[in-house]
């Protein structure tokens, strides 16, 4: 039986059962550790979801440097999952390394800030075009910290987010649409209020549904990705954007443009490349290099809001902020990061090997007359299991197959190449050399054909 995606079920479960069975034969080492971790962790790994990536058990890794790293086994891979976005700029950047290595000879965290702060503050203004910066330690905290300041200056309490979009494990981000109608995410673990109380969910790219839900009034902000990237990638239709902008406006609401992912555009972003003008930016996981740590920004005219509002307010804690966040090592991975790796010329060597990865993955699938599609923002490139491009979250779900990922996925990297788990994200880093990408694309390519054979 054949699924949608165009390839028989029987040849996509006898490629599975036998890359299990090498991912098992080749890691005596890592499933050693498995077995050991099981005792004291849950699911035997640091976090749960790091059982996700459809292995037998979980790869453990012994180094990682540029584009590629090493498992406890010996094996070498080139990496084009990159954290997911954590190492967007390969692992361990030297001007990063060197600053951290310094700076753990003058302190790690003291809550009070140095010259760093100023000087990031800076590059963050100059870089993004928002002159106000605040920091958090991943952009989990920073969307929260966000809509808590939207709630604060608006004196709205709902907050409007796209289906299937991603965010961090902020709670009112879990609500989909199904069939239609808001809902709760089955998955979401331990919630005991309703999120549907202060969540509106509408589909990505229909500015009817967007315009209706913004005409109550009662939108605090609206939390998007310019691009969506965690369900698959669906890109903005033309105009899509310029015209959202203004609704939003209109309606007295603000928009929060989370750039975690879609840094991947270009150096200042996905906004300032598209001329967004968002009221808040988030950024996320690249921005320290890989160290722990987030930003977001806001225009003056917002910080004049925000302060009156903390002003106003009695004193105590204000629910924003975190002990470690703008600790002495973040600040200083960013101050380096921002100013030597985050480079006009890194970005262009990106992209023209995103470009090349694409293309070379249009080839591939089209050669096969499979009907895929290829997406890309920037250095990042997705393929999808679907003929068009998809529009909005509930067709980018439609198209997932998540047999056939892990089939694709493991027989990747039983061949030494990783790509990010959940969906197909690829991203190239500076260190990405074009043997690389062309070793990816051979390699998938040689999946394709024994699937279809």
């Amino acid at each position: 039986m054949a699924h949608a995606t165009g390839i028989q079920n029987d040849s996509l479960q006898a490629l599975l059962a036998r890359e299990r069975g090498r991912y098992i034969a080749a890691r005596p080492r890592s499933q050693a550790l498995a077995q050991r971790a099981q005792s004291h962790l849950l699911y035997g790994v640091p976090l749960h979801w790091m059982t996700d990536w459809g292995t037998p058990f979980p790869l453990f890794v012994e180094a990682a440097k540029g584009a590629r790293f090493h498992d406890v086994d010996g094996h070498g891979y080139a990496d084009f999952c990159l954290g997911d976005t954590g190492a967007m700029f390969g692992h361990a950047p030297e001007p990063v390394a060197a600053a951290v290595a310094r700076q753990t000879q003058l302190g790690f965290t003291t809550m009070l800030p140095g010259e760093d702060a100023a000087v990031v503050g800076e590059l963050l203004a100059q870089r993004f075009g928002l002159p106000c910066w605040q920091f958090a330690m991943t952009a989990t905290d920073a969307n929260r910290f966000v809509i808590r300041w939207a709630r604060a200056v608006t004196g709205r309490s709902k907050v409007l987010v796209f289906n299937g979009c991603y965010h961090g494990t902020v709670d009112d981000v879990f609500v989909d649409l199904v069939e239609g109608q808001p809902s709760q995410r089955d998955s979401l673990l331990g919630q005991v209020y309703d999120l549907t109380q202060h969540t509106v969910v509408v589909e990505f790219n229909d500015l009817d549904s967007l315009q209706r839900a913004l005409a109550a009034g009662d939108i605090a902000c609206v939390l998007a990705e310019p691009a969506m990237t965690n369900i698959g990638m669906v890109l903005p239709q033309p105009g899509y954007w310029q015209a959202a902008r203004e609704l939003i406006r209109a309606a007295g609401a603000l928009f929060v443009c989370d750039e975690t992912h879609t840094i991947s555009t270009g150096p200042g972003g996905y906004a300032l490349a598209h001329g967004l003008e968002p009221d808040f930016f988030v950024l996320g996981k690249p921005v320290g290099g890989g160290v722990p740590c987030a930003v977001y920004g806001f225009t003056s005219e917002l910080a004049q809001r925000m302060q009156a509002s903390k002003s106003a307010a009695p004193p105590g804690h204000s629910g924003i902020g975190t002990t470690l966040t703008a600790n002495a090592l973040a600040m200083c991975a960013m101050r380096a990061n921002l100013a030597e790796v985050m480079t006009e010329e890194a970005y262009a060597h990106m992209f023209e090997l995103a470009e090349r990865l694409a293309n070379g993955l249009r080839q591939a699938i089209g050669q096969r007359g499979l009907p895929w599609c290829v997406s890309q923002v920037g250095a990042r490139t997705e393929f999808q299991f679907c003929a068009q491009p998809p529009r909005n979250g509930s067709e980018a779900a439609a198209a997932m197959d998540h047999t056939l990922e892990h089939a694709l996925h493991l027989y990747l990297l039983n061949r030494g190449i990783l790509i990010t788990p959940f969906h197909n994200m690829m991203l190239v880093c500076p260190a990405t050399t074009a043997a690389d990408v062309d070793r990816l694309i051979a390699t998938l390519a040689a999946a394709l054909d024994e699937l279809l054979a």
